[in-house]
């Protein structure tokens, strides 16, 4: 036996992983100063680009949402990491009509190492219900039916952004789409709450809508190196 006192035990530090910051900005932010945001550590960006078939934000005729371009471009001309999103009517179309038309106005996605999957803006817009006037069973389905149709050109699932309070009341905390779709979670708060139904984590965590950067302040839950393959394949895959 050798006794405890002749052991040589070496601790080793826990390291708190990096959980790359992020933004999320959209018309209301303007032309956006990059190498600024680079400065600031800023490692990703997801980017407005559309809004139910209404407009685009790289289309000439809405001369107030034409930031689109610029800021996507412009993230990664400095090595931010960038994704575009599309703010959700489910309301005034279909979920495969709405998803061509996010594809066909910068929200595609290639393997580059650079560019993450497009996303799709879930939450409450207008009262009585925030839900749109559809079932939860309605939801559920145009959602997927989204989410299919980004899936078949892009061969990636769309990012959800939501709240869990909302995933609840509109979709009844379905579990339908926690297999394929990765989740970013809108959660204002200095901790993570419940997630909805099926995922078991959030892949991105929107924690305050303003602080030292432009925009809505992210989290990614990894680390750089889990962010950059990110752009490459899936993490559901």
């Amino acid at each position: 036996f050798v006794a405890l006192s002749a052991l040589s035990v070496v601790a080793t530090p826990l390291v708190k992983r990096s959980d790359p910051q992020g933004v999320d900005v959209s018309h209301w932010q303007g032309t956006i100063d990059w190498n600024a945001m680079a400065a600031n550590g800023i490692s990703f960006s997801y980017i407005k680009a559309t809004e139910g078939t209404i407009y685009s934000l790289a289309d000439s005729h809405y001369s107030n949402y034409r930031c689109f371009s610029a800021n996507y471009d412009g993230a990664a001309s400095v090595g931010i990491i960038r994704g575009a999103y599309h703010y959700a009517h489910p309301d005034i179309s279909d979920g495969a009509t709405q998803a061509n038309f996010f594809l066909g106005n910068g929200g595609g996605w290639s393997g580059d190492g650079i560019t993450l999957p497009g996303a799709i803006d879930l939450e409450k817009h207008f009262p009585p219900d925030g839900c749109y006037s559809l079932s939860q069973s309605d939801m559920v389905s145009w959602i997927s039916d989204f989410s299919n149709t980004y899936f078949s050109t892009t061969s990636r699932y769309p990012v959800i952004y939501t709240t869990t309070s909302w995933w609840i009341q509109c979709t009844g905390n379905s579990a339908d789409l926690s297999s394929n779709n990765p989740l970013w979670i809108a959660e204002w708060a200095s901790t993570l709450g419940s997630l909805p139904a099926g995922w078991r984590f959030t892949t991105f965590w929107q924690y305050a809508d303003s602080g030292p950067n432009p925009g809505d302040q992210d989290l990614f839950n990894g680390d750089i190196t889990g962010l950059q393959r990110y752009g490459f394949t899936s993490l559901c895959s």
